[in-house]
């Protein structure tokens, strides 16, 4: 019987009244459309909490939610990837992103980096919300979603892909052994 993979959205910002829930509920509807993943939030506000690190070591794939502040990622984003090492590895990782004019591609640069150094597989097709305030109505939903939910869509392909890929190449040899 296969289960279906399990998928971290990871919220990259713990600022009170933050955008990121609208990102993160637009991304939640669009993974429940697209089907395959079993969603587990992952907030930094709760960084604190060591079963943040224990839900990590469970996923299977990784969806991060950034903004971009001051042309990088967030300080309790940096906290939570901190906390853990090990459970990030052989896994993948995508970006849907926001912020002003770069649409918070700054901040994906520098997480893409991080992640390598943690031995996670970042992906490439990512989704970018510039001026991302503008974008979204009152409701939370986007004005023009095509665009973006196609991106989205070739995203959560692309991501399942890779999940499937390093979780065979996980049960048949540990990374670990790879050292």
């Amino acid at each position: 019987m296969h289960h279906p993979l399990r998928l971290g959205l990871v919220y990259g910002s713990a600022r009170p009244g933050r955008f990121c829930d609208t990102i993160a509920a637009w991304i939640t509807e669009r993974v429940d459309a697209d089907g395959g993943f079993e969603l587990d939030p992952i907030d930094p506000q709760a960084a604190d909490n060591p079963a943040l690190v224990e839900r990590i070591g469970r996923a299977d794939a990784f969806i991060v939610a950034t903004p971009e502040y001051n042309h990088s990622y967030t300080g309790p984003l940096k906290e939570l990837i901190d906390a853990a090492r090990g459970e990030w590895e052989a896994k993948p990782v995508a970006f849907v992103s926001y912020g002003g004019l770069s649409g918070g591609l700054r901040a994906v640069e520098h997480l893409r980096g991080v992640f390598a150094e943690l031995h996670a597989v970042g992906i490439r097709d990512t989704v970018s919300f510039a001026s991302a305030w503008e974008q979204f109505d009152a409701e939370g939903r986007l004005r023009h979603p095509e665009r973006a939910e196609a991106s989205m869509r070739l995203m959560l392909r692309r991501l399942v892909w890779w999940s499937l890929a390093l979780q065979e190449a996980r049960a048949a040899r540990p990374y670990g052994e790879a050292a």
